[in-house]
Formats: C-alpha cells, sequence, structure tokens
C-alpha cells in the first residue's frame, strides 16, 4: 500500500507524523514509570519529565527545516532530563535526533557529532575504569556508544549512500544530456551531408537549363535549328537532373518503403550519388561541353584506384568548379587532374565574365566543395590567381603510416 500524498517522502506531514509517534511511545514510556533512569533525586514529580520530552518531540519535527536548531533543542532537553535523572524515552528520541542531524544537516555538522560522540564514549569508558578501579567499568561507556555514537554512524552511513545516489542521478543525467547532444550533432551533420549532395546532384543541369532558357528568350531571331539544339539541351539536363534527384530519393529511403528497390539489390548499377567517380569525369565534361561551356581536360600522373570517399568527393568538386565556370565564366575553363603518390590534386581555372554578372547563387558551391575537403583532411583554395579564377583541392589518397 502506497502512503497518502501529505506523508510522501519528504514532506512536511511526515515530520510532522514522527514526531507525534516519538511523543505518543514517550508518553507510553512514561505512564510505564521507566524514569528516571538513574537516582540523583528520587523526590522529584514525575510531571517535571514531560516538557524534555516535549521539547525533544519538537527537535524531531524540526529535523529537516532546521537540523542545527533541531540538534541544539534535543540536547538541550536531554541535558535537562539527566539532571532529572533520565528518562528512557527522552533519550530514545534522542538518537532519532543525532540521526537526522547526520543524514540532513550540513557536513560540517556530522563530522563535528562523530567526534564529539567518539570523544565522550572514550571520555566515558575511562572514567568507568578509574571510578571503579577495574577493566569492567568501561561500560560505563556503553550508553554513550549505543545512544550517541551509533545513531551518528548510522546516519554517516545513509547520508553517503544517499549523497552517492545523488551524484550518479546527476551523472545519469549529464550523459542523457550528452547523448542528446551527440545525437543532435549527428542529425545536423547528416542534414548538411544531405543538402551539400543534393545541391551537387542537380546544379549544374539546372545551371545548364537555366543558361540556355535565358539565351532563346533573350537572343531574337534565333533559327528553328537554334532552338533546337537549345531545347535539347534543356531535356537532356532536366531528364538527367530528375533522374539523379530519384536515385537520391531512392537512396535516402527505407527498404521496402513506398514500393522503391534497394539500390543494386539485384547486382544492377547503383546510382550515381554511389558510384559517381573521378574516371567518369569524362562524362561529365561532355554534358557541360553540350551546355555551352569549352572545356580542355589535362592529366598527369598514371590514373589509379582511390578510397570510396575521396572518389566521390573528387568527382562532385570537379562537377561543381564546371558549372560555375558555366554560370560565372567566359565560356572556357581547363581541368587539371594530377595523380600524385600520396594525393591527388584537382585544379579548374576559367576567366572571369567581364561586364555582366552570371546566373545567381547563394555560394553553397564553394562551402560544399571546402568541406568534402576538410572532411577528407585535404586542402581547398579557391580565388582568383593570374587575372583567372582557380579552384584547387588537394585530397589525400593514403592513410600516412
Amino acid at each position: 500500500m502506497r502512503p497518502p500524498p501529505w506523508l510522501g517522502s519528504g514532506t512536511r506531514g511526515r515530520d510532522l507524523t514522527l514526531a507525534g509517534a516519538s511523543l505518543a511511545g514517550g508518553l507510553v514510556l512514561w505512564a510505564l514509570g521507566w524514569q528516571p533512569q538513574i537516582r540523583p533525586h528520587p523526590e522529584v514529580p514525575p510531571a517535571l519529565y514531560l516538557p524534555p520530552l516535549l521539547a525533544m518531540c519538537v527537535a524531531v519535527g524540526l529535523r529537516r527545516v532546521a537540523p542545527r536548531t533541531s540538534l541544539a533543542v534535543g540536547t538541550g532537553a536531554l541535558v535537562a532530563d539527566t539532571a532529572l535523572g533520565g528518562s528512557l524515552g527522552t533519550i530514545l528520541i534522542y538518537t532519532q535526533v543525532l540521526y537526522d542531524a547526520c543524514v540532513y544537516g550540513p557536513p560540517r555538522l556530522w563530522r563535528w557529532l562523530l567526534r564529539v560522540t567518539i570523544g565522550l564514549s572514550l571520555v566515558g569508558a575511562v572514567v568507568g575504569v578509574l571510578i571503579f578501579d577495574q577493566w569492567r567499568g568501561v561500560a560505563v561507556g556503553v550508553p554513550v556508544v549505543l545512544a550517541g555514537l551509533l545513531p551518528v554512524l548510522t546516519g554517516i552511513s545513509v547520508r553517503q549512500y544517499r549523497d552517492q545516489a545523488a551524484a550518479e542521478r546527476a551523472r545519469a543525467e549529464q550523459t542523457a544530456r550528452l547523448v542528446e547532444l551527440d545525437r543532435w550533432q549527428a542529425v545536423s551533420a547528416e542534414r548538411a551531408r544531405m543538402a551539400r549532395e543534393l545541391h551537387d546532384l542537380v546544379a549544374n543541369h539546372l545551371s545548364a537549363v537555366a543558361i540556355h532558357a535565358t539565351a532563346v528568350l533573350s537572343v531574337k531571331g534565333l533559327d528553328r535549328g537554334q532552338v533546337e539544339s537549345a531545347l535539347r539541351v534543356i531535356r537532356e539536363s532536366s531528364v538527367q537532373g530528375l533522374a539523379e534527384m530519384r536515385q537520391m530519393i531512392e537512396l535516402l529511403r527505407e527498404p521496402g518503403s513506398g514500393g522503391g528497390r534497394a539500390p543494386g539489390a539485384d547486382g544492377g548499377a547503383l546510382p550515381e550519388a554511389v558510384t559517381a567517380r573521378l574516371a567518369e569525369a569524362d562524362r561529365l565534361v561532355e554534358r557541360i561541353r553540350a551546355a555551352g561551356l569549352a572545356v580542355r581536360v589535362r592529366t598527369d600522373g598514371t590514373p589509379g584506384p582511390l578510397p570510396v570517399g575521396v572518389d566521390l568527393a573528387a568527382y562532385r568538386i570537379v562537377q561543381e568548379s564546371l558549372t560555375n565556370a558555366l554560370k560565372h565564366g567566359a565560356g572556357e575553363a581547363e581541368l587539371t587532374i594530377a595523380y600524385r603518390p600520396a594525393e591527388v590534386v584537382l585544379t579548374v581555372e576559367n576567366p572571369v565574365r567581364r561586364g555582366g554578372a552570371g546566373l545567381p547563387g547563394a555560394g553553397a558551391g564553394l562551402i560544399g566543395m571546402r568541406e568534402r575537403a576538410t572532411l577528407l583532411a585535404g586542402r581547398f583554395s579557391a580565388g582568383p590567381h593570374d587575372g583567372r579564377w582557380q579552384v584547387r583541392a588537394a585530397l589525400p589518397t593514403r592513410e600516412d603510416g
């Protein structure tokens, strides 16, 4: 059975209930005549033992809200009760006051109580030996140990257990916050990666579409052949962009959902989002040339197999650089792919268009290329160079050591 809410742990109702129960128990022992424990004044009226008992119960009620006050009131009541001869009920309730002072009081309080009770126990044992002049006099210190030292040790043990439990809860909460932060960072990184990949997939196709559509709308007097050529490029770029977008969506879709099939599950070709490689840059260059950019390609060194991440990043950097040259350049570009022992170096140079702006852009292309190179511990630079715009990326092809 669960206790009512007002008797729950840490409530004021529980403290008052414990104080009332202590008072009831003390009154029972008082009615049974369990006082005095010693008889310095046998003529003391029994009613004089009630005020110390009542004060001790008040101390129990203050155990959480004012531990120091509770200990002071309880100690004063004990001293007064002992001066009258000692009441068993008051002494037993004082053990509760000592216990609560160690559990709910500040650390300095229980350290002080531990030293005091140990000292009083030793003093009692020594005084007993001196009085009775035999070792059995040590028994004088036993009541101090039972009524003072043991409650303090028990309170300290419970205090340390609760402090350890609180530290474990705080550590668990901190771990949960770190896990949530890691999850949020992972989600943010994945969103950035997806945005970068989607941008690189369709930017060059949409740029080609925009350039040729602008040409058809702005140039007057085009013959049918020129219009058909521009529309053919627009159609091819649109179809290719839609195909790559569909492939990217299939990669993001969970297997078995929406009727899609896992890429490559039946041995078929994987989509370009996975298979795009630097070795296939020739097809990319052909599409860029068809869109109207004259590209010269130069290869230095012997092409070899590249790590998957480097291969994809190199392809995307070339794709984005040529797309930017198509959008903002003067109609020509030079692509250099240098295969070196420990890295592959990509360089795209093009003259900058003068007297007019190219297609508008958000600058995400340069950011994406830089991020790809940085994630692979490579180097990236982009800017004017000898009167031309140069993009240069060096991607490591093997791990050191």
